[in-house]
């Protein structure tokens, strides 16, 4: 069985490589759909959203109207060093590939119930472009 909820946030970034637009300073509205694939439980349930939520909103806090900054990128480092601006600071390119792996990652370092088999993270950047990604927890 399957069950999926949504998580949305606003945040900031750029790719200091990219030969585009995205080389700005620039911000998404992201949304997270994030399935849970697992057998029901003794209750009924794969997961209890609220459990989920418990899981998924603190990570979402920390992104939200934050700046994701990388170390690859001295010069956004450097310009933003006498701001108080909230940020997340990263060792990888703030692409929407990037941060699917990095959402995955933390939501599964998280002890989820033992009935979990797999997590998957959508994350669309726009309303028509995103990155997916599938973790097995155990088989």
């Amino acid at each position: 069985m399957k069950i999926s909820k949504s998580f949305h946030w606003e945040m900031g970034h750029r790719l200091p490589y990219h030969p585009g637009k995205c080389v700005n300073l620039h911000g998404h509205s992201y949304r997270l759909f994030l399935e849970v694939e697992g057998e029901i439980d003794e209750n009924g349930l794969v997961i209890d959203f609220y459990d989920l939520k418990k899981v998924v909103n603190p990570i979402i806090e920390e992104l939200d109207h934050a700046f994701m900054v990388s170390s690859l990128d001295p010069k956004l480092n450097d310009l933003l060093e006498g701001f108080s601006t909230k940020r997340v600071d990263v060792d990888f390119h703030s692409t929407v590939e990037n941060i699917t792996k990095y959402l995955l990652d933390r939501i599964a370092d998280n002890v989820l119930p033992a009935n979990i088999t797999a997590v998957t993270a959508t994350v669309y950047e726009t309303q028509d472009a995103y990155a997916r990604e599938t973790r097995v927890i155990r088989k």
